[in-house]
This record gives C-alpha cells, structure tokens and sequence, in this order.
C-alpha cells in the first residue's frame, strides 16, 4: 500500500510558485495498476520521483508499506569506471540480494556477453539500458515504477522483456508514466490525472484517458 497524506510539491519560478500537487491525500492499495495522465510539466516524473524517495515533497508525507522499484530501466546511477558485473553486485548489496544469483540473471538476461566484465563507459546506450533492465527485471519489488517504458534490443529480445515485465506485475503494483495512451490503457486499469497542480484520481482508465483528453482539448 502507498499512502499520500496531504501532500504537496511546488517549485519557485521567476513568475511564482508552480504547484505541481496541492494537498494530495490518496490510498493506493497493493497490486494496484495505475497510470499517471498530464500534460507536459504538468508533474508527472515529480510525483514518481517522490514516490521513489528521490524527491521531497513540501508538505505532507507519503507512506510506502512496501518495496519501491526505480523507475524501469534507469541507469543514471551506473558507475562507468566498473564493469557491468560490478555495477550489478553493488546494486545487489543496496537491496540485500545474492549478489552472484543477481549477476547470473542480468548477464543471461541482458545478453550482453563479455561486456559483462568491461567498464560502462564502453557500452552503448543501448546496452547500458539492457544491464539496466535486466536489473530492474533481476529484483522482485512490491511496486515498480515506470517512466515512459522502453524494451531495447532486436524484436526478440523485446518481446522477451516486455513478457517478463507482465509476469511481474502479476504480483506488483504499477505506477506508470506515458504519453503513449495506448500504452497506459495497455498496462494500467486505474488513472491519475494531474492538472494545474491537481491530481484527480479514477478507479476507471478509461475515464481518466477521457479526462485527460478533455483537458488537453481546453
């Protein structure tokens, strides 16, 4: 369960304050699949990166009573001096997981071969998202966060990667991000509709798509 207990999240700006949530205040119980609708800048990486514990709300608190994925596939935090192995065991010791089973699974996973045990700074983009994925595939979490889902690779290997990210969510909550409508209406079965620094929430997608398409046409 992920609790928003009034919050709120503003930022300065030379023309005033931007409020990004105003006095958020939602449940959101376990397995819950919800995507998160805005026009751009409207908040929607914000309230991700909140959830995720990077970012700080203003006021008010948000309650995790479960483990909390980062976003899909991200790889910001990769080290480029080590290699690929040793980025994915010290990710490992962060989360308290066999480090030898996790390198095990990435390295199968990502189908990177012997850049497994070359430095980051040798990969491409590409394949420092496949490590990344591979990761974010390699660990169990209670919710996992999606900013603009990407597979990489050929066609095979992304449907590979999207059907092991749909095996975990059997058992996961989802809170995604995208502009791709289809996409969320793929994946999500609640919405979040952020505007003007209001966040409504619909237990129905399809009534948060339609929502969001009203608010775009205004």
């Amino acid at each position: 369960m992920i609790e928003f207990r009034n919050v709120t999240k503003y930022y300065p700006t030379p023309h005033g304050r931007k409020v990004v949530l105003d006095d958020l205040t939602l449940t959101l119980p376990a397995g819950t699949k919800l995507g998160v609708l805005g026009r751009n800048g409207a908040g929607k990486s914000t309230l991700l990166s909140m959830i995720g514990g990077t970012t700080r709300p203003n006021r008010g608190e948000i309650r995790r009573h479960a483990s909390i994925s980062w976003p899909l596939g991200f790889g910001g935090t990769f080290h480029p001096d080590l290699t690929g192995a040793q980025n994915v065991r010290f990710v490992a010791r962060i989360y308290g997981r066999d480090t030898d089973e996790l390198v095990e699974y990435v390295e199968n996973f990502a189908e990177l071969g012997e850049f497994m045990d070359m430095p980051l700074r040798a990969y491409s983009s590409g394949m420092k998202a496949r490590l990344a994925f591979g990761m974010s595939m390699g660990i169990a979490f209670d919710w996992y966060l999606v900013d603009e889902i990407t597979a990489v690779g050929d066609a095979a290997f992304k449907r590979k990667s999207l059907s092991f990210f749909k095996n975990r969510l059997r058992n996961a909550g989802l809170l995604m991000v995208s502009h791709s409508v289809t996409t969320i209406r793929a994946y999500c079965t609640s919405g979040l509709v952020l505007e003007k620094g209001r966040a409504t929430y619909y237990d129905n997608i399809q009534a948060a798509i339609a929502a969001h398409e009203r608010n775009m046409a205004a």
